[in-house]
């Protein structure tokens, strides 16, 4: 099966597959903490998506790990704040877990006027996974390449927009980064999601889109949309072929911006829930099945301690709030 025949739908079974009959590695039954009533996986996002294919893979993992019920619990809105809020609010013991990403915890601190929660409520406990995002050209444009996207735009002001999943998701605040270090400019279009943003793309209505590794790359595969790079600093997996956003451009050398999803419980958790989590996950994406789905969503592994991960959140809070102040973007929460 080639990445490009990935759908959304045999990446959720890919997960489903994930049962109880999984064998685990010895590592996985090393802590001495066990839950001991129903654990509750809290996913701010719609089924269907990334942040909720990992909330399930790990579920399954946990209920074989641990032999207690796991189950997840979708809390869409407000751009995955209520979510989080709820799982800020939830019984610190451990039996409560967020399935976190850079939306409702390093984007929102920054972009909402009116939050909920705040950072320090929350307690990193891993990331799981990492998914770049990308860029691509409507054919049409001729533009092949990062550099080609820049000279362009140098030769032809105002004459570009670009499209993204809507104002302050990743993929907008993306383009908004590679703006600000190039010093050029371009229109924003913001669109509903990140299907309306690709169709605009591919009917000639954006001649630039910024968006996730999926749903794009299967387009750029098949020749209706032109790959310029990927936004990580090492080329994807994926798609080895297209470049990364850095190569080639010294101003934008430090280029970095993924999806990342990791694991998170509420402040007051005990250090030893902590712990046996956090050794859950990690021999969790050690699994050949694991390593295989998540292959398929063109992501790679990415675990760590607590406090690598709590480094990682916090640096991302940085990041991206600063080119949310040169942007001047406040939002409420919906």
């Amino acid at each position: 099966m080639t990445i490009k025949a990935i759908s959304r739908r045999r990446v959720l079974t890919g997960a489903a597959a994930v049962s109880a009959a999984a064998i685990l590695p010895r590592s996985s039954f090393g802590s001495d903490w066990r839950p001991t009533e129903t654990v509750r996986l809290i996913v701010p996002a719609a089924a269907g998506g990334s942040t909720d294919v990992m909330g399930r893979l790990l579920a399954a993992h946990l209920q074989t790990a641990w032999g207690q019920s796991a189950v997840v619990e979708n809390r869409s809105g407000g751009g995955g704040t209520i979510g989080t809020a709820e799982a800020v609010r939830g019984k610190a013991d451990g039996h409560v877990i967020l399935v976190g990403n850079p939306g409702p915890n390093a984007i929102a601190y920054s972009i909402f006027r009116n939050m909920t929660y705040k950072a320090d409520q929350l307690q990193p406990v891993s990331n799981m996974i990492r998914i770049p995002n990308i860029v691509s050209a409507h054919p049409s444009t001729g533009i092949k390449s990062i550099p080609e996207l820049i000279a362009y735009i140098k030769a032809n002001p105002d004459k570009l927009t670009y499209g993204s999943s809507g104002v302050g998701q990743s993929p907008h605040l993306t383009g908004a980064w590679f703006l600000q270090l190039t010093g050029l400019k371009m229109v924003h279009v913001p669109f509903r999601g990140a299907g309306p943003a690709l169709q605009a793309a591919l009917a000639g209505d954006i001649q630039i889109l910024f968006d996730n590794l999926y749903p794009t790359l299967p387009q750029t595969q098949e020749g209706k949309l032109t790959a310029l790079c990927v936004t990580t600093p090492e080329r994807t997996p994926a798609a080895p072929n297209i470049p990364t956003m850095r190569e080639g451009v010294p101003e934008l050398a430090k280029f970095d911006v993924s999806s990342w999803f990791g694991i998170f419980l509420p402040k007051a958790a005990p250090a030893p829930a902590v712990e046996a989590l956090n050794k859950e996950i990690k021999a969790m994406l050690a699994r050949d099945d694991v390593k295989k789905t998540i292959g398929n969503m063109g992501a790679t592994a990415d675990w760590g301690t607590p406090q690598q991960f709590s480094d990682f959140v916090q640096a991302e809070t940085a990041k991206f709030g600063e080119i949310i102040k040169r942007e001047g973007l406040q939002m409420d929460v919906n």
